[in-house]
Protein backbone atom coordinates (compact mmCIF):
# COMPACT_ATOMS: atom_id res chain seq x y z
CA UNK A 1 0.00 0.00 0.00
CA UNK A 2 2.79 2.52 0.96
CA UNK A 3 3.85 1.55 -3.06
CA UNK A 4 0.84 4.33 -3.84
CA UNK A 5 1.85 7.29 -2.66
CA UNK A 6 5.30 8.61 -4.94
CA UNK A 7 6.74 12.01 -5.21
CA UNK A 8 9.17 12.82 -8.24
CA UNK A 9 10.53 16.85 -8.57
CA UNK A 10 8.58 15.96 -12.21
CA UNK A 11 5.54 15.38 -10.97
CA UNK A 12 3.59 17.78 -9.62
CA UNK A 13 6.46 19.81 -8.33
CA UNK A 14 7.61 17.10 -6.16
CA UNK A 15 4.35 16.56 -3.69
CA UNK A 16 3.72 13.26 -3.07
CA UNK A 17 0.49 11.85 -5.91
CA UNK A 18 -1.11 8.51 -6.20
CA UNK A 19 0.88 6.59 -8.02
CA UNK A 20 -0.08 6.68 -11.47
CA UNK A 21 -2.17 10.05 -11.53
CA UNK A 22 -1.04 13.39 -10.49
CA UNK A 23 -3.20 13.48 -7.80
CA UNK A 24 -1.98 14.80 -4.67
CA UNK A 25 -2.16 13.89 -1.24
CA UNK A 26 -3.10 17.47 -0.34
CA UNK A 27 -5.69 17.69 -2.83
CA UNK A 28 -7.25 14.65 -1.08
CA UNK A 29 -7.29 15.98 2.00
CA UNK A 30 -8.24 19.50 1.11
CA UNK A 31 -11.41 17.75 -0.47
CA UNK A 32 -12.57 15.53 2.20
CA UNK A 33 -11.71 18.10 4.79
CA UNK A 34 -14.11 20.41 2.41
CA UNK A 35 -16.62 17.43 3.27
CA UNK A 36 -16.43 15.41 0.00
CA UNK A 37 -17.21 11.67 0.41
CA UNK A 38 -14.44 9.37 -1.31
CA UNK A 39 -17.30 8.18 -3.11
CA UNK A 40 -17.19 11.92 -5.08
CA UNK A 41 -13.38 12.09 -5.08
CA UNK A 42 -13.44 8.54 -7.27
CA UNK A 43 -16.50 9.65 -9.26
CA UNK A 44 -14.73 12.67 -10.17
CA UNK A 45 -11.47 11.09 -10.56
CA UNK A 46 -11.41 7.98 -12.44
CA UNK A 47 -7.79 7.15 -12.38
CA UNK A 48 -8.20 7.67 -8.63
CA UNK A 49 -9.36 4.18 -6.24
CA UNK A 50 -10.52 3.72 -3.25
CA UNK A 51 -7.30 2.31 -2.40
CA UNK A 52 -4.88 5.44 -3.13
CA UNK A 53 -7.19 7.08 -0.85
CA UNK A 54 -6.42 5.13 2.02
CA UNK A 55 -2.89 5.49 1.08
CA UNK A 56 -2.84 9.15 1.21
CA UNK A 57 -4.41 8.94 4.03
CA UNK A 58 -2.27 6.83 5.93
CA UNK A 59 0.64 9.26 4.08
CA UNK A 60 -0.37 12.06 6.13
CA UNK A 61 -0.75 10.28 9.53
CA UNK A 62 2.75 9.07 9.14
CA UNK A 63 3.89 12.40 8.25
CA UNK A 64 2.14 14.09 11.14
CA UNK A 65 3.58 11.58 13.37
CA UNK A 66 6.99 12.02 12.61
CA UNK A 67 6.63 16.25 12.69
CA UNK A 68 8.45 17.69 15.46
CA UNK A 69 8.67 21.23 16.41
CA UNK A 70 11.73 22.89 17.28
CA UNK A 71 12.01 25.97 19.31
CA UNK A 72 13.84 28.38 17.86
CA UNK A 73 17.16 29.86 20.14
CA UNK A 74 16.44 33.23 21.52
CA UNK A 75 18.67 35.38 20.02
Amino acid sequence: MADLITASPEIMRGKPVVFGTRITVEFILEQLGHGHTVEELLDGHPRLTREGVEAAIRYAIDALRTERVVKAAAG
